[in-house]
């Protein structure tokens, strides 16, 4: 599958690593430009490219910067993806932290609904809830007792298929976890944010509240 990986911090970076590995082709693009990705390409056959191209033709984009950095995105950046492309957003809000305050997010809207808005594309939310080196070193067979799950929430059926897909084929349980407007239940501060296995995931989606934690908010 063709790949754009827009993003190349520490998910960014390890889904590239897992991605080459298992035969993909990945173009990878950052906002320090490409000449700032040549270990990253070297290491894995990645091809470094303009964030204004990276997308160009890809059947799958990941979108894995931090949620301040979504606005600055170039305008039209999805234009020329392949006709019905997957849109995955890995990205979490920490007003604290990192992000600063976004009214909408803090007056309810769901992070990834926020980051849709700005894309103009429908997206799917998934891999925010794992850190970078369990991604790397956590991939385990189907049916292995100790396999991680992972929740996958989008609204469009057909390319939330292709993002439960390519979970499964990293090796994590890949968990439909419903539409857009339920992607909160997955947000931080709740009780999936976390490392679960498939059964323990689902108890955890389903006992999230929608009352952001204190701890994530601005």
């Amino acid at each position: 599958m063709k790949i754009a990986i827009i993003g190349t911090g520490n998910i960014g970076g390890n889904l590239t690593r897992r991605l080459t590995k298992l035969g993909h082709d990945v173009s990878i693009a950052n906002s320090r430009g490409p000449h700032t990705l040549t270990n990253l390409a070297e290491e894995t056959g990645a091809k470094p490219l303009e964030v204004t191209e990276v997308a160009h033709g890809a059947e799958l984009v990941i979108v894995t910067i931090p949620q301040k950095n979504i606005p600055d995105l170039p305008d039209g950046i999805l234009d020329q993806i392949a006709p019905g492309a997957a849109i995955i957003d890995t990205g979490n809000y920490y007003p604290r932290q990192r992000d600063g305050f976004i009214a909408e997010i803090e007056g309810g809207l769901p992070e990834s609904r926020w980051v849709e808005q700005y894309l103009k594309h429908p997206v799917n939310k998934a891999f925010n809830g794992i850190s970078a080196v369990n991604l790397l070193e956590r991939g385990l067979p189907a049916g292995s007792p100790d396999r991680l799950a992972l929740p996958v929430a989008g609204d469009d059926p057909d390319t939330k298929k292709i993002v439960l897909q390519l979970i499964e084929e990293l090796g994590f349980d890949a968990i439909d976890a419903g539409g857009l407007d339920e992607s909160w239940r997955q947000q931080p501060g709740t009780p999936s944010y976390q490392e679960h296995g498939a059964d323990s995931l689902r108890q955890a989606l389903s006992n999230a509240s929608p009352v952001r934690s204190e701890d994530f908010k601005a």
